[in-house]
């Protein structure tokens, strides 16, 4: 089954650029993103802080069925434009990868359909080649689905 989360690396550059249309007016695309309870349910961690507003901070982590974290992931905005647009940082902790800068932007296709456009740079282009031998695409591609899915119930 093709993925509908695409993911582009262009050859030599430090950067991925990635988009995924939505069944989802851009609204609740953006809200997706920004309030605490959705982004829960839809990525499967816990939301420790989302502060979402120009600077501010924000502070996951995904725990396993023991309780015991796994991973905690941290940033800070930079530009919040309700609807348009999320330019942050993201840091994971205790794992071999720099931060990352995310551009994140959100396009109304039509009423009940919108696109979103991310734009990951990497401190270098080895860090990038080494997310992508990860299952990142997989992972994106499953965390988007369940974001359609959980989000659609808001419409």
């Amino acid at each position: 089954m093709e993925r509908k989360t695409k993911v582009h690396a262009e050859e030599g550059k430090q950067e991925l650029k990635i988009t995924r249309a939505f069944d989802l007016p851009v609204e609740l695309l953006f809200r997706a993103h920004a309030e605490p309870e959705l982004v829960e349910q839809w990525m499967g961690t816990k939301v420790l802080k989302l502060d979402a507003r120009k600077h501010g901070s924000w502070q996951f982590e995904t725990s396993d069925p023991k309780g015991n974290v796994v991973v905690r992931m941290s940033g800070a905005f930079h530009e919040f434009i309700p609807n348009q647009k999320i330019t942050r940082t993201f840091e994971m902790e205790n794992v071999p990868f720099d931060v990352q800068l995310e551009f994140f932007e959100f396009e109304r296709l039509t009423d009940d359909t919108s696109k979103l456009t991310m734009h990951i740079v990497y401190r270098s282009l080895a860090l990038r080649d080494q997310m992508l031998q990860m299952p990142f695409e997989q992972g994106l591609n499953m965390a988007h689905n369940q974001l359609q899915k959980v989000i659609s119930k808001l419409k």
